[in-house]
């Protein structure tokens, strides 16, 4: 069977709620994206064989399969096709599982993966919750409700039951988020993130134009203790604002080619996809299955955790990445090293191939060689990639 490399990476700089991207269309914000990686590579616009994009809240803006809106959008070929996935906050990271495997099946030689989400102008939960507003019912159907009765399936309660179910305290999850935030700042004020963000062009209230570069959500004056002042999002819980990822708006995108595809581009691989894995689990605590995800990655890989140089796991909440170090025993210090969703937000269906750009730069940037991903997901799902830089 063929291989899958990345030859290209690229993601828009945060952008917070009703902030800098607000003005952007999903399907222009995201086209932009596109049109880099197709700028990156010098790939004739007409090689592209298939354009695969995450987005989680498919409905207006986002609607009508966004991702043949954004090919559109960004002037590509009509014959350039394009199709939308959910796989909730991993819809992404599930598009460039979906991109490996066509150019490794040899289907395709040529697809970008990517994902986008405007949380400004798609408020998050608006696929389920216009359809309850007009008589249309609820994706909860009655058979679910027999399995799971009296069950409102939630993030934020998962998030608790994580924390309490791993013994994480307050003072933990604040520690992690000033830490996270300390080293989101770092990224930033050394250029770490330079190579991956494609500068969009953005007009102030007064008509002012300028580019944006830099992650909007970052709170540069942040400190421990304006951390732990933050009020709890519940009175009996553990986690507040500030120990969860922010919303936010943008897109993000990577190149996936099999050996052909590298011949017809001339181009030199930044890595190659050395594992793929999904596995389902608990749909009530619902965060947890990064966990079982990583350790079937390993266990199938024949890795070890200590190979890994790496790891991106996503800061959906505080919680999750602090149980996941626990159950695991990986390096702290190999962990989320430029920051993660709770300083640079969470664009939802674009958070997937979001982290794939910073992970494979940062790769690249420390010349070290394997990466690993994870990302909890809506349902009890997770989606587990190791990626080898070359």
């Amino acid at each position: 069977m063929a291989e899958a490399f990345i030859v290209a990476a690229a993601r828009t700089a945060g952008g917070r709620r009703k902030g800098k991207l607000a003005g952007w269309h999903p399907a222009d914000l995201a086209g932009q994206v596109l049109n880099a990686l197709v700028q990156t590579t010098g790939a004739a616009p007409d090689s592209i064989e298939d354009v695969i994009m995450g987005c989680v809240g498919q409905a207006g803006e986002q609607g009508n399969n966004v991702a043949r809106g954004a090919v559109l959008a960004a002037g590509l070929p009509e014959s350039v096709p394009a199709t939308s996935v959910d796989r909730q906050c991993g819809s992404s990271q599930q598009a460039l599982h979906f991109a490996a495997q066509a150019v490794m099946s040899g289907a395709q030689d040529i697809v970008i993966a990517a994902g986008v989400e405007s949380m400004t102008r798609v408020p998050m939960g608006t696929p389920v919750i216009l359809p309850a507003q007009n008589g249309l019912g609820s994706p909860m159907s009655p058979r679910q409700k027999e399995r799971y009765p009296n069950i409102q399936f939630s993030q934020f309660m998962g998030a608790e039951m994580m924390a309490a179910k791993y013994g994480l305290t307050k003072d933990e999850l604040d520690a992690f988020a000033y830490l996270t935030t300390q080293r989101a700042v770092a990224a930033t004020q050394s250029g770490a993130f330079k190579a991956e963000i494609v500068p969009i062009e953005v007009v102030d209230e007064d008509g002012a134009k300028s580019l944006h570069t830099v992650d909007e959500g970052i709170r540069f004056d942040s400190t421990l203790e304006s951390i732990r002042g933050v009020k709890l999002l519940r009175e009996d819980g553990r986690l507040t604002a500030a120990t969860s990822s922010q919303i936010c708006d943008g897109a993000s995108g990577v190149m996936v080619v099999n050996e052909a595809g590298l011949k017809r581009l001339g181009v030199e691989p930044l890595a190659r996809i050395h594992h793929m894995t999904v596995v389902g689990g608990d749909p009530v605590i619902m965060l947890e299955a990064p966990i079982p995800g990583t350790k079937r990655a390993l266990a199938k890989t024949g890795m070890k955790i200590d190979d890994i140089d790496l790891f991106e796991v996503n800061e959906a909440f505080a919680s999750v990445p602090l149980a996941w170090l626990k159950e695991t025993g990986a390096d702290p210090e190999r962990l989320n090293v430029n920051g993660g969703a709770i300083a640079l937000g969470h664009p939802l269906g674009a958070s997937g191939t979001k982290l794939m750009a910073t992970l494979v730069h940062a790769l690249r940037a420390r010349g070290k060689r394997y990466g690993l991903q994870t990302m909890c997901e809506g349902g009890g799902l997770s989606n587990v990639t190791i990626v080898e830089r070359l």
